[in-house]
């Protein structure tokens, strides 16, 4: 990781540990943790946009957990995975808006020449790398879908 993200994480966490804010504490470890095994796994030290879209997959999966225990009638541990997704999402960029989206989506269509529905593969590597955590990729996707049909 980049100093940006990795020392706004550490600073986080001793901040967590002065306070005695455990939850918080626990969530900001499991998170460090995510990110240092696959540091660890691919011997590679990983930038800020891989950083990331970990980050983005660990909110993806206390979003789907939160399905769950909703389904269950728990709604005491889907209040934990919500709290932890706000601590998550504080490290993520501010969030464009539908209208900046839209505009950028355009604008690479027309940079990469795509015309068809076939050039989608194409538009989309384009644009997850220049929006990591910015925008939802998968609301992208269909507007990209839907633009080039």
């Amino acid at each position: 990781m980049e100093a940006g993200l990795k020392t706004q994480l550490d600073e986080q966490i001793k901040t967590a540990m002065r306070e005695q804010q455990k939850s918080r504490l626990t969530t900001l470890r499991m998170l460090k943790s995510a990110i240092r095994q696959i540091e660890i796994d691919s011997k590679i030290m990983l930038d800020d946009a891989a950083c990331l879209t970990i980050i983005q997959k660990q909110i993806k999966q206390r979003q789907e957990s939160i399905n769950q225990y909703q389904q269950g009638n728990r709604t005491d541990l889907a209040a934990i995975e919500q709290a932890e997704i706000d601590i998550l999402q504080t490290f993520l960029p501010p969030a464009m808006s539908s209208e900046d989206i839209e505009v950028g989506i355009k604008a690479a269509i027309v940079e990469l020449g795509a015309s068809t529905i076939r050039d989608m593969s194409k538009v989309m590597a384009h644009l997850s790398k220049q929006w990591a955590g910015k925008a939802d990729m998968a609301q992208v996707g269909a507007l990209v879908k839907q633009l080039l049909a």
